[in-house]
């Protein structure tokens, strides 16, 4: 029987003397799939991604990811699990301005432990096969938002992660570079990487996922899977 990627039992999380963010969430994402966590502001759908992250604890519950209980992991311990399992997408990409493309790819690789060298071989390809290879000693603050979140998709690749967790990746960019990067999307996935998308967005849930996964007031009210149409119907 394949394990689970993702698991959380019973899980819920409270923040300050309000409303609980997450209230006894229960979810298991298998191996290759693509999954999008709909819901409105303040639903607990980015609340969710923290928890499987690891950038956040629940208060009860357990978080499992790729076998590893995430929450039960120390800062340091969970940061170098992010960096070998975990590769995140953010709306505003969390590129540093002050290095090239490739100094920004090579960097969660650097941590790691890896050799200069391969990691630049690795970025290099990467790049390539995101089609930003001319931009490699560009600074970000120079390139489109679109381009920007292939290089951030880039560095989240860069340790060859089983996950892929992307938190509202569209947010930021105009309508053509997001159908872009809902097909880039779409290509990982179909390469076999695991995808977890949050998002407010049922066009972009609809174009690079076949399951989703609704949140309201802290809870899971629907969980459905369906076909994902074809890059091109999405257009």
């Amino acid at each position: 029987m394949t394990m689970p990627v993702i698991e959380l039992r019973g899980v819920s999380r409270r923040y300050d003397d309000g409303p609980p963010a997450l209230d006894d969430v229960s979810l298991t994402v298998n191996p290759g799939e693509a999954v999008a966590i709909l819901g409105p502001s303040g639903s607990g759908k980015s609340t969710l991604l923290n928890l499987i992250a690891g950038l956040d604890r629940p208060d009860a519950g357990t978080v499992t990811v790729d076998g590893v209980r995430v929450g039960e992991l120390g800062e340091a311990g969970s940061a170098r699990f992010r960096r070998s399992r975990i590769g995140l997408v953010f709306q505003f990409f969390n590129l540093l301005d002050d290095l090239t493309v490739t100094d920004n790819v090579v960097l969660p690789a650097r941590l790691a432990g890896m050799g200069r060298r391969v990691a630049d071989r690795r970025a290099a390809e990467l790049l390539e096969g995101l089609g930003v290879a001319r931009h490699a000693r560009t600074r970000p603050g120079r390139l489109s938002g679109g381009e920007r979140q292939r290089v951030a998709v880039a560095r989240a690749l860069m340790n060859r992660p089983p996950l892929l967790l992307a938190d509202e990746p569209t947010g930021a960019l105009d309508t053509a570079a997001g159908q872009d990067v809902s097909r880039l999307l779409t290509e990982l996935n179909a390469e076999g990487r695991t995808v977890v998308v949050v998002t407010h967005d049922l066009a972009l849930a609809r174009s690079c996922t076949n399951r989703t996964v609704r949140i309201g007031d802290g809870r899971i009210t629907e969980d459905v899977r369906v076909p994902a149409l074809a890059p091109e119907t999405a257009r």
